[in-house]
């Protein structure tokens, strides 16, 4: 039977699969929903033995938001309320996690193309590849971690080493693709109209390669990874991950998206506005003002 998918789209051919991430009308954030199929489609290439290499990317003009925030904070779906139960929230996070993270166990290796954003659950996504390729000037970065968010794959440390993971999850900033090659984030950026092609290339490079060659490289590398506790540390990014969704300031920020709407409570967050420890009320009608005011200043210079 052939796959079948609401949110992802898969197609192989020519030793090759591709995963589309495909809400493209929601810059193609996540749902639990897109969680399964993501790890449903790296299942299917994975049983397919014609296919070789497995190629992830996003339909339109984003690689993936991150979590759906309209449906997740504005509307507080799977928040839980001022009794939190942890394990519970660790069993649903952990889930998704885990199928995201099955582009890293997938036995065929994994290359992400990213185009626009892979930003906040997006990163998370393509840091899961194997090898990601970024468009010049799209972006990466995992904002949440300036308020309701740990990344829960725990991949920035593994990829980047301790202080330049520090300086992107103390700060929340995000960083284009040139950067991230820099800094050995991303195997390769290029111009926006070659990200299609340098796929391709290092894809027809990877297909010529006899499955058993590919798969007992791969598995050598994790191995490394594993050794290195790995698994130990995606546990307590997850259990972390809860606990900034339901502290008092994960609230607060909650309380914010549903007044406000998630987008003003993103650009708070995002424009590095003074988040206050144990929340507090949250700003009112002319405080939003001000500060769209002060944004949409900002973006016609």
């Amino acid at each position: 039977m052939a796959f079948s998918a609401n949110t992802v789209r898969y197609e192989a051919r020519d030793h090759r699969a591709y995963i589309t991430l495909n809400r493209p009308e929601r810059l193609n954030a996540i749902t639990a929903e897109m969680a399964r199929e993501i790890a449903a489609a790296v299942q299917e290439a994975n049983d397919d033995d014609t296919v070789r290499v497995i190629v992830l990317q996003g339909e339109g003009r984003s690689f993936c938001s991150g979590y759906d925030l309209k449906v997740y904070a504005e509307e507080g779906v799977d928040h839980q309320g001022q009794v939190w139960d942890p394990i519970k929230d660790f069993r649903m996070m952990k889930a998704n996690t885990d199928h995201f993270f099955t582009l890293w166990r997938s036995a065929k290796p994994t290359i992400a193309k990213v185009q626009g954003h892979a930003v906040a659950g997006g990163s998370d996504i393509a840091l899961s590849c194997d090898l990601v390729i970024m468009a010049e000037d799209a972006r990466i970065g995992y904002m949440p971690a300036r308020i309701w968010g740990c990344p829960t794959t725990a991949m920035w440390v593994y990829r980047l080493g301790a202080e330049r993971a520090k300086r992107m999850l103390l700060t929340g900033d995000t960083i284009d693709g040139v950067r991230a090659k820099e800094w050995g984030l991303v195997i390769d950026a290029v111009p926006a109209d070659e990200l299609d092609d340098a796929v391709e290339a290092l894809v027809d490079r990877m297909a010529g390669v006899p499955i058993n060659q590919l798969v007992m490289q791969k598995m050598m590398i994790n191995q490394a990874f594993d050794n290195m506790g790995l698994q130990s540390t995606q546990n307590m990014a997850i259990l972390f991950d809860g606990i900034t969704r339901h502290s008092p300031e994960g609230r607060w920020f909650v309380d914010f998206a549903q007044e406000h709407g998630f987008g003003a409570a993103v650009r708070w967050r995002d424009t590095g506005r003074f988040i206050p420890d144990g929340g507090g009320p949250v700003p009112d009608d002319d405080v939003i003002a001000a500060m769209n005011s002060q944004f949409d200043a900002g973006a016609g210079r």
